[in-house]
């Protein structure tokens, strides 16, 4: 298994703290805030600012040691799956994420009927629904 130090040269990064803290956070699952990894980082290091931690994880995006999410009407988060094409499931109750896997179970999972000469390497698909949690409380209140 590679260490964090191995990954961050294998895709052309330098090896710094702050680096190394993010992607131990990142590597822990979920699917996190910035806020959630800065303060998680914190503990790993004496001090890092939430923009270092901004930046930190525009670098891993970027070499493709993190992906960011943007569920609509949620702020941005991370996680350290990348390059499988797994989608999401976001419950509209409480926002939780879960990993899909791909439906078809090759990269891009999904082809449009017109690619419009784009070379296709990745679809993004989210799906919305009610956690467990949430269907639960749902009928609580309805029975209330």
């Amino acid at each position: 298994m590679s260490t964090g130090e191995d990954l961050l040269r294998a895709n052309g990064l330098r090896v710094t703290k702050p680096r190394l803290a993010v992607l131990e956070v990142l590597h822990e699952g979920g699917h996190l805030e910035v806020e959630d990894i800065a303060n998680r980082a914190r503990t790993r290091l004496d001090s890092v600012s939430t923009q270092a931690v901004y930046d930190v994880l525009g670098a891993l995006s970027r070499a493709g040691l993190a992906r960011r999410l943007e569920p609509a009407g949620s702020p941005a988060r991370f996680e350290a799956r990348v390059g499988d094409n797994h989608h999401h499931i976001v419950c509209r109750g409480c926002g939780a994420i879960a990993d899909v896997d791909c439906a078809v179970g090759e990269r891009p999972c999904l082809t449009p009927n017109d690619r419009q000469g784009f070379e296709l390497d990745e679809a993004e698909v989210t799906f919305w629904g009610l956690c467990p949690a949430c269907q639960t409380r749902r009928r609580a209140d309805t029975l209330a």
